[in-house]
């Protein structure tokens, strides 16, 4: 039997996009701004629609079905093209309204205040609706039109994005007080002990990087859940790390009580950049956009 597509609404397909995201009903009517109810009503409806259930419902837990995971595959890429429709109507507005931007969360908390400032006095027609997640999960929801534009360390060319650096952030090397390689006036990556290296858990691109510039660093070093963590740990004389230069600054409390030092390496830190999908109609206006966010650029940063 063939089924009408009157029946399906995209703001449907948006209620099943937030719960799959968030695995939790009562979150994703706050991030639709519906109660509660209404969203789960309207998801049995899509689903009888259907003849599917795409959610496993239990006291504790929501989860994908089986075909629920292949439905959602669809359900995204649907949106994605809807909103890129949306896009396309608008590009002569340029950023004008609702703008999706994501940041990693070793970047947003130090970043973000500063950047909303700017737009408000910059370009205040655009209205930012910020989220912070890890580099995985940032690029998995711009490849579906969930974000506009993601901040995240400058990665190789990927296919299907595009991408402006917009500064370089030094790493700076926070020891324990009273740490013997404060004493050194010029400190390289080859003094470093890697025994020592505190690190942030798998999934967090600023532990990659630090691997990286740390060869031969053991991978089953101690790591945190956390900046915040990593910065206590140090504290607490647990070992070193190599932490951005923004989220240093951004904590002067917690500086105070470590030993911070520069180091001598040029390439020590990370490059970041403005990313969006190479399909969005509003590249001139992303463009844009980040030539004004290179052009103001935080203290402390490297121009691009």
């Amino acid at each position: 039997m063939t089924r009408s597509l009157a029946g399906l609404s995209l703001r449907d397909l948006e209620y099943v996009e937030a719960v799959a995201e968030l695995k939790h009903f009562g979150r994703a009517a706050l991030r639709c701004h519906v109660s509660q109810p209404a969203l789960s009503e309207q998801v049995r409806r899509l689903e009888a629609h259907l003849g599917t259930v795409i959610f496993e419902r239990t006291k504790r837990r929501v989860a994908l079905t089986p075909q629920g995971e292949i439905l959602l595959v669809h359900v995204e890429r649907i949106l994605a093209e809807a909103r890129d429709l949306l896009a396309l109507g608008r590009q002569d507005a340029g950023l004008a309204g609702l703008l999706h931007l994501g940041a990693i969360e070793t970047l947003g908390p130090h970043y973000l205040p500063g950047l909303v400032q700017l737009l408000r006095r910059e370009r205040p027609e655009i209205q930012p609706r910020l989220t912070e997640n890890r580099t995985v999960a940032l690029i998995e929801q711009l490849r579906h039109g969930g974000l506009d534009l993601v901040l995240a360390v400058a990665a190789p060319e990927t296919p299907g994005l595009a991408q402006m650096r917009l500064f370089f952030e030094p790493f700076i090397l926070a020891l324990p007080l009273r740490h013997a390689l404060g004493r050194m006036k010029r400190i390289t990556l080859e003094a470093l002990p890697l025994q020592d290296l505190l690190l942030l858990e798998e999934g967090h691109c600023l532990r990659d990087q630090a691997l990286a510039l740390c060869a031969g660093a053991p991978r089953a070093t101690r790591h945190a859940t956390s900046l915040e963590t990593l910065w206590h740990m140090i504290v607490a004389g647990e070992g070193y790390s190599l932490l951005p230069a923004l989220a240093v600054a951004a904590r002067p409390d917690l500086a105070r009580q470590v030993a911070c030092r520069t180091l001598n390496e040029p390439s020590a830190g990370r490059w970041i950049s403005l990313v969006w999908r190479g399909s969005d109609p509003r590249e001139a206006a992303f463009g844009a956009l980040a030539h004004l966010l290179r052009a103001h650029a935080p203290p402390g940063v490297g121009a691009s």
